[in-house]
């Protein structure tokens, strides 16, 4: 199946058209639809975990698909933090930006944001979607959470500035997202329209500040997010809204990047109206890289760019429109790529990974630990029981193992199972299983989960255990409840840099303890 606009200036508008599209693939390697349509034009290509088994496989893989298209975008969700695709299977080493927010140094940000693009210029990306510039203002979002750089404008905005100057340092384009903000939100638009009904001075004093630092800072995309913004435009979400996308970020706020949408496959831009209608709408509205998802298909390709055909032969959407978001896109093979030793390093199976000295003690300082936290759970010299509180990852996190169990899923020499951890009794909860008798359990007990006051069952659980004994320590390894009411430590992140340095944290204090006694 191919669209119907052959020939003379319908070539040329087939080839606009798959320039704006950014599909992802199933699997690890690059199905023949895929190479076929980049040999056309298309935009560029979104890689998720599942594409990804090695750094010399993925930097085998982008090269494949840099042949196909030179001009080609390859995408990828790599924030720095819990949300992670480069190193899917294990957790990134960053600290993520919730914890480089509370440590609050923008130079360190910066070479955070640097360390990230090197490992992405080592396997071939062109683009990572990061930084999150959301503010974070209610702690029940399901979707920002720990990579929120916080919940101050002024913070989140210099932050945000520094992150894209340093992963663009080295060649990376970034794509300041979720404009025009998704912090104020307790939906999750990967499967409904959260609603934000801001009055315009906050929006402007608030959400909009940090992606007005992005650009500043020259962030070379935006991402922009499905939310509903009834002030702004009751009928369509930000992605299709051209009120948003053309009048606010083109007109008052002055971008002139390209601006990427959100996965058109979440509900908030394609629930009721399907893809293809969502690809023709979003480009109306402004956006020029239309990210369509994951697992998708040539037949879907061909279905949206047919679509997009159709509403401009019957005058829906002016191919000028699609002409200059395709320029726009085209635009970023421009920007100077590295190449030599930071590439070859992916050829020898490794990713570099150059964090700055002394961050583990930066991080450790960045943790909230309440007074007598550590001595309730150490002063015996080791733990009883570890109750793991598994609760259901948002679809941007995805199963990336996490906290310190991912030290003991994939161990590594720089990173090793910690010992506390392996030697103790664990118990799971999660929704569906009931908390054991909490007199039964070996004490003291640690309970670590992620976001603990968003989910009644580990509330319930942990006032059942804080009732039957005084030995109970919480562990919140997202964004905790501002009174922190169960989060006896929190460490604002789970990615594996912040988990080792939180397993650290608490095999010293025990070894300490063991010392005294």
């Amino acid at each position: 199946m191919s669209t119907t606009i052959r020939g003379g200036a319908g070539q040329d508008l087939r080839r606009d058209i798959l320039t704006t599209l950014l599909p992802g693939f199933a699997g690890p390697e690059a199905p023949e639809w895929l190479l076929g349509l980049l040999g056309e034009g298309l935009g560029g290509v979104c890689i998720f975990g599942s594409n990804v088994v090695s750094p010399a496989q993925l930097a085998g893989l982008t090269a494949e698909l840099r042949a196909a298209n030179p001009l080609a975008v390859v995408a990828i969700d790599e924030e720095g933090g819990d949300v992670t695709r480069l190193f899917f299977d294990r957790g990134a080493p960053y600290p993520g930006n919730a914890v480089l927010g509370r440590i609050d140094d923008v130079e360190l940000t910066r070479n955070i944001g640097r360390a990230v693009g090197e490992a992405l210029v080592a396997v071939g990306c062109t683009m990572t979607f990061a930084p999150d510039a959301d503010i974070n203002s209610n702690a029940a979002n399901p979707v920002i959470g720990v990579r929120s750089f916080g919940a101050e404008p002024g913070l989140v905005a210099r932050h945000t500035a520094a992150w894209v100057e340093g992963v663009q340092s080295v060649g990376i384009d970034a794509s300041a997202k979720h404009f025009p903000g998704h912090g104020d939100t307790a939906t999750d638009s990967h499967l409904a329209l959260p609603v934000v009904d801001l009055p315009l001075d906050a929006l402007h004093g608030r959400e909009l500040a940090p992606f007005r630092a992005a650009i500043a800072a020259g962030t070379r995309s935006i991402m922009t997010s499905h939310i509903l913004l009834p002030q702004l435009d009751a009928e369509h979400p930000a992605t299709l809204s051209p009120r948003i996308l053309h009048g606010l970020l083109r007109g008052e706020l002055g971008y002139e990047g390209v601006i990427v949408s959100d996965a058109l496959d979440m509900a908030g831009a394609s629930g009721g109206r399907g893809i293809p209608e969502a690809a023709v709408l979003a480009l109306a509205a402004g956006c020029d890289l239309l990210c369509i998802g994951t697992d998708n298909t040539g037949e879907q390709m061909e279905e949206i760019a047919q679509a997009i055909a159709d509403a401009v032969a019957t005058g829906r959407l002016a191919a000028e429109r699609v002409a200059d978001a395709a320029a726009r896109v085209r635009a970023l093979a421009d920007a100077p790529r590295p190449t030599g030793e930071a590439v070859a390093s992916a050829a020898a199976g490794t990713t570099p990974v150059d964090l700055p000295p002394g961050l583990a003690d930066r991080v450790a300082a960045s943790f909230h630990v309440a007074s007598g936290a550590l001595d309730r759970l150490c002063g015996t010299g080791s733990i009883g029981t570890v109750v793991r509180v598994e609760t259901v990852a948002n679809i941007a996190v995805g199963g990336v193992p996490w906290g310190p169990f991912a030290l003991a899923a994939a161990p590594d020499a720089d990173r090793p199972a910690p010992a506390w951890l392996t030697d103790v009794a664990e118990v799971v909860l999660d929704a569906a299983t009931a908390l054991p008798d909490p007199t039964a359990l070996a004490g003291p007990v640690v309970v670590i989960g992620k976001d603990l006051h968003r989910h009644a069952f580990a509330v319930e659980a942990i006032d059942r255990l804080r009732a039957a004994r005084a030995d109970v320590v919480t562990v919140d390894m997202g964004w905790p409840s501002e009174d922190l009411a169960y989060a006896d430590l929190a460490t604002f992140g789970a990615s594996r840099g912040v988990a080792a340095t939180f397993a650290e944290l608490v095999q010293d204090a025990l070894t300490a303890a063991a010392g005294v006694s």
